[in-house]
């Protein structure tokens, strides 16, 4: 194995993302293995893939949780995060995507850009990665590599620049075109594609290969002056020019590199790993990130790459081990030893870090030290939960936390025998610290245990972690939609609260006023928003915060159906108070009588989540599944063929979506996918709603 270098310039942290089935776990696989990471090639197909390490992601094919291991390639070694397909999963993808400074966008050369790979591009853009982009499986049926440029294109509103053309497609594809050397490149399939040889490029090529390499000459040129001038005036242009230009262009976010190949034949994976240490950023070339001091959000705080500042960090992922939580980090500045002390800014807890790890899926490392730009794993850590920031304890620092979408499913569990109900509660807990994404209540009225996930596959998976992980028997009730209650318009309510008692009594007294809060396409927002209007002679500041307390506390049993209340804006426009009597649990108390009060004034409506479906089956049938997503109150918004087969997008409410999988496998012999994805919520029905308005 190369000895590491110290030259964080060296060093690239990546992840590999993509719609379900792209190949990426594939392609992560080949990589690791050209790299001399491993000896041995693994295969999803085989359930030996070493990146998808869980039984349940052997047995499914599929990745559900993230994994992380470094490698060197060249001089120099990346980090890289594989994470899943699944949209069940994508809080795997989130917290990975939050952590690293480039991405690699693994398409499938026969369908283009797919549901999920928008879903997971907009997770990239939302935090500025520059991405490249890789066109996999070109040696399948239907591979069409144009189209799938211009999905990118088109849907991801993208500026792919061609780097590289196939030659040929499904079972002629034998190899690509380097449209910056000029050459064509075929991989030894004996050799395991690490032999490979660069020759001219066929004649009925050139043409093509002349007219791309023109165009990527004019993107690159846009951002490098020494391309341009030479480009203008038709000079000689040297490699390291174009690669240079191309460099700045993908840092910026203006163009995303495109690569060609079959990883599951070996092609093209070598040259996607060159492009990941030429075209993607060092830790150093990422812009700097913006904290704050804890107890005082105002004051800003520059976060730099430096080894020599203060230690800051954060969390990205736990998971739980049988000696302590494995917890997961990426050190943004600083250094951080092993048997350091260290503050969670997040919780104002002292943590100790006992052991460092570098990981390799679920192979570890010990190391004594890391530093800024690593991404590494620490046992010690007792309280910090995902999304918190690590830092120095006598200079803390909060950065910005990870952010992930609510739970829109649910259903009771129960264990089969008494002695298993603590166990039960404790598994439930280490589950709710690893996955943000998952939650777990207990019913006040039926006193059963609810767990919410993202989808059913998600909840699946986590009776699977129960009952083999944990060694518990459990019983599982109906899935449930989880619903949500907003209200339609502007309302006002006063909220009074007086006990008189020997002693002090108690006293509050709050005028409310409620108002939706919709985003700007008319979709109420997830949030609730506080605000105060009133005047310190009528309700003084040190009572405010038990009035917001009280009137959120009151919007999260709902006034319908007892769901959530979402969209909404309270605003505290009056009120009065007693010197004596008047206390922070008064007015929380008065905030709640004329939170309920005014809820039911202001036209309150249930929400149904709405789910976002694309929808891959044969021609012949169509028009089946075409009636069938209109019996669900499905919204077809797209619908186009490809080869033999028809891609439908649609919106159905989530509630009509249950078994659906089998539904669709019935009804198209087997051959027919789907992927789905929450979208929103709207209004439900009115036939909807009487079913669950009590």
């Amino acid at each position: 194995m190369k000895r590491e270098t110290t030259d964080i310039r060296k060093l690239r942290n990546i992840g590999i993302i993509a719609h379900i089935d792209a190949g990426k776990t594939t392609v992560t696989e080949r990589i690791l293995y050209y790299s001399g990471k491993t000896y041995k090639m693994g295969e999803v197909h085989d359930g030996t893939a070493v990146m998808d390490y869980m039984e349940q992601e052997q047995e499914r094919g599929i990745t559900i949780t993230s994994a992380v291991t470094k490698f060197p390639w060249r001089d120099y070694f990346i980090n890289l995060i594989d994470t899943p397909g699944h949209i069940d999963f994508t809080a795997e993808v989130e917290r990975s995507l939050r952590v690293l400074d480039g991405a690699v966008a693994v398409f499938d050369g026969s369908e283009g850009v797919q549901a999920q790979s928008e879903t997971v591009w907009r997770q990239g853009r939302k935090y500025d990665l520059p991405c490249l982009c890789f066109v996999n499986k070109m040696d399948k049926v239907g591979a069409d590599f144009d189209m799938t440029i211009d999905s990118i294109r088109d849907k991801l509103m993208a500026e792919p620049v061609l780097l590289q053309l196939p030659i040929g497609s499904e079972n002629s594809f034998s190899g690509l075109i380097d449209l910056i050397k000029m050459k064509a490149v075929y991989y030894k399939l004996e050799k395991l594609g690490s032999v490979y040889d660069e020759v001219e490029i066929p004649s009925e090529l050139r043409a093509e290969a002349g007219r791309q390499r023109h165009l990527l000459l004019e993107m690159a040129a846009e951002h490098d002056e020494e391309l341009m001038d030479n480009y203008v005036h038709d000079k000689a242009i040297d490699s390291e020019i174009i690669h240079r230009a191309v460099r700045k262009g993908t840092l910026s976010g203006k163009v995303h590199p495109v690569f060609v190949g079959a990883a599951l034949k070996y092609i093209g994976v070598q040259r996607l790993m060159d492009g990941i240490i030429r075209y993607l950023p060092s830790p150093l070339e990422r812009p700097e990130i913006i904290a704050y001091e804890p107890k005082n959000k105002d004051q800003k705080i520059p976060v730099r790459c430096d080894q020599q500042r203060p230690l800051v960090a954060i969390a990205f992922k736990i998971t739980s081990d049988v000696h302590g939580d494995l917890s997961f980090i990426r050190i943004y500045q600083g250094t951080l030893k092993s048997g350091s002390r260290v503050l969670d800014a997040n919780r104002n807890r002292r943590e100790n870090i006992t052991r460092i790890f570098e990981m390799h899926a679920n192979e570890r490392k010990i190391l004594d030290i890391a530093k800024a730009g690593d991404i590494v794993a620490v046992v010690g850590l007792k309280q910090t939960l995902t999304g918190d920031t690590i830092s120095d304890t006598k200079q803390p620092v909060l950065l910005p936390t990870i952010s992930f979408p609510e739970t829109v499913i649910s259903m009771s569990i129960e264990p089969k025998t008494a002695t298993d109900r603590a166990k039960l509660s404790e598994a439930l807990s280490n589950l709710k610290r690893e996955d943000p994404t998952f939650d777990t209540k207990v019913d006040p009225e039926t006193g059963q245990t609810i767990i919410s996930g993202m989808g059913e596959l998600h909840l699946e998976v986590i009776q699977n972690k129960l009952n083999e992980e944990k060694g518990l028997k459990i019983r599982v009730g109906k899935p449930k939609v989880a619903y949500k209650e907003a209200i339609t318009k502007k309302a006002q309510a006063e909220g009074k609260f007086v006990r008189q008692t020997g002693g002090h009594g108690q006293y509050g007294h709050v005028v409310l006023e409620v108002e939706p809060l919709l985003t700007e396409d008319g979709h109420w927002k997830r949030e609730i928003e506080f605000e105060n209007n009133a005047g310190g002679d009528k309700v003084p500041r040190v009572f405010v915060s038990g009035v917001e307390r009280g009137a959120k506390d009151a919007l999260s049993s709902g006034i319908l159906a007892g769901y959530p209340v979402v969209g909404v804006k309270i605003t505290l426009i009056d009120g009065s108070y007693h010197q004596v009597d008047s206390s922070d649990l008064a007015f929380e108390q008065a905030a709640a009588i004329a939170a309920e009060t005014v809820l039911k004034q202001a036209g309150p409506v249930l929400l149904e989540p709405i789910m976002k479906l694309q929808i891959l089956v044969p021609e012949a049938y169509f028009g089946p599944i075409q009636a069938g997503l209109l019996g669900k109150r499905g919204l077809i918004t797209n619908s186009m063929p490809h080869g033999n087969m028809r891609i439908i997008d649609a919106k159905v409410p989530l509630v009509e979506m249950f078994g659906y999988s089998n539904e669709i496998r019935s009804a198209t012999a087997g051959r027919g996918t789907f992927t789905m994805e929450p979208f929103n919520y709207e209004k439900a029905p009115k036939q909807v709603a009487e079913k669950l308005i009590v």
